[in-house]
């Protein structure tokens, strides 16, 4: 990168919510505070010459998540002509540079990536790719990622978010996840997926089958609302998943790097790994057209 992300940083509030972004890492979120406690997470040891490989904040994941391979080398995929291109796990998004525009009121804030030379030897298409970030109160994030097609060929994508919310590794146990109704899923060694098998309605947080897992959301009905409850925190955090005007959410990933980690990952995404070779979620988008995923954080306090 040109620019030196912590020389960047846009940081927006409203009430007692503030919200921590690095447009040039990636077009990061890189926290959400709320009366000085943090929802999502960013480390303070947090290594700036690398900033995509931070665990924290909310690594945009685009053109396509997870990991693609061709003959087991991970990090690359075959187009429909049987070329073979390098594209970087959970895609180029995370590793190049937004540009950024605050809305008038100071409480939202746009940030936009378009192809360059950067981008078109692993993915040589016309796009641009926009994340809107928005508090519409103090305990409310509104989250939108659109996809448009500004070239004169359909291409394919599966986008992602990536949220590190903030978890005590102590707190694990009694901490728990409200999915909707889904498929429970993973990923093998040689990058096939697994067959799907029967989700539950709830888990701990501190249950080693939701490690990396993928929940694959029942598209009747169109899935509602993921929901995490940390008594440990005092604060019940709601993922809104039926949005107006959004696409369908595919699946929700959840996973954590270690038994010592103070963040557990809740991702909702627009397909699985792989999916450019599997078609599990993969979307084409004619030239022309804008398609838009929309989410909504939801932090309340809980009762007693």
């Amino acid at each position: 990168m040109n620019v030196n992300p912590q020389q960047d940083i846009i940081s927006l509030s409203r009430g007692t919510s503030t919200l921590r972004f690095a447009p040039s890492a990636g077009g990061r979120l890189l926290s959400w505070d709320m009366e000085g406690q943090p929802v999502i997470v960013w480390p303070d040891n947090a290594n700036w010459a690398e900033p995509a490989r931070v665990r924290g904040g909310n690594p945009l994941l685009f053109p396509f998540l997870g990991r693609h391979r061709v003959d087991g080398q991970i990090g690359r995929w075959r187009d429909a002509q049987g070329v073979i291109r390098d594209l970087p796990m959970h895609g180029f998004a995370r590793d190049l540079p937004f540009t950024a525009q605050v809305d008038d009121d100071g409480h939202g804030l746009r940030m936009t990536l378009v192809d360059s030379d950067a981008t078109r030897t692993g993915y040589p298409f016309a796009f641009r790719f926009e994340a809107l970030y928005r508090l519409a109160d103090a305990q409310t994030l509104d989250v939108s990622l659109s996809v448009t097609n500004t070239g004169s060929q359909p291409f394919p994508w599966y986008a992602g978010h990536h949220f590190y919310f903030a978890l005590p590794h102590a707190q694990r146990a009694q901490t728990t996840l409200d999915l909707p109704s889904a498929q429970r899923r993973h990923q093998f060694a040689d990058g096939s997926i697994s067959a799907p098998e029967p989700g539950e309605k709830q888990y701990r947080l501190d249950d080693p089958r939701i490690i990396d897992r993928f929940h694959v959301l029942e598209p009747t009905p169109p899935a509602s609302s993921v929901r995490l409850v940390a008594p440990g925190l005092g604060r019940r955090v709601t993922i809104d998943l039926n949005r107006p005007g959004s696409l369908a959410w595919y699946a929700v990933t959840t996973w954590t790097e270690a038994e010592n980690s103070d963040f557990y990952c809740i991702e909702p995404w627009l397909g699985l790994p792989d999916a450019i070779h599997n078609g599990l979620g993969l979307r084409w988008l004619d030239p022309g057209h804008t398609e838009t995923a929309v989410l909504r954080i939801g932090v309340e306090a809980l009762d007693g």
